[in-house]
């Protein structure tokens, strides 16, 4: 049965050049959610010492499992499309019903840029943060988990 939730959004990222189709891949989303579930549990045990690092490793986690929706389905994002086309691709197909789960995500990416790209007037990551997003993290590694079974391929 095909997946209907999103399907314009998506032909329109194809379209676009926002996605790409690639084989469905069970394996690489597998891998993918591997990737994800180690970088939170470093990013857990660095954030005392390296609290910037360790947040990007979280942000990395979630952004590793949305990308394994994808991948299971046969669609990658671009360059073009980047990680808030990720996040595009997957609201679309998922929100609702999951949409508290998935929304942190535009939160963390905002705040792993700010990092990445920083103005020094402000604040820096605290440990804090890991440990306050962690559990948004988690969230959204477990409904990518449990999706992988439901959503058919593009």
């Amino acid at each position: 049965m095909r997946w209907e939730q999103g399907r314009a959004v998506i032909d329109k990222m194809l379209a676009d050049g926002h996605l790409q189709k690639v084989p469905p891949s069970r394996e690489r989303a597998e891998a993918l959610l591997a990737q994800a579930r180690n970088h939170l549990a470093t990013a857990q045990q660095a954030a005392s010492d390296d609290p910037e690092g360790a947040y990007a490793l979280l942000y990395d986690a979630a952004r590793k499992s949305l990308a394994a929706m994808l991948e299971n389905q046969g669609l990658r994002v671009t360059s073009r499309g980047g990680h808030l086309g990720l996040y595009d691709a997957v609201s679309a197909q998922l929100v609702p019903p999951l949409g508290a789960v998935f929304r942190p995500f535009e939160r963390l990416r905002r705040h792993r840029n700010a990092l990445e790209y920083p103005d020094f007037e402000e604040p820096r990551a605290q440990s804090a943060d890991v440990a306050e997003d962690s559990d948004a993290v988690e969230a959204i590694m477990v409904a990518a988990g449990r999706i992988l079974d439901e959503m058919s391929p593009f």
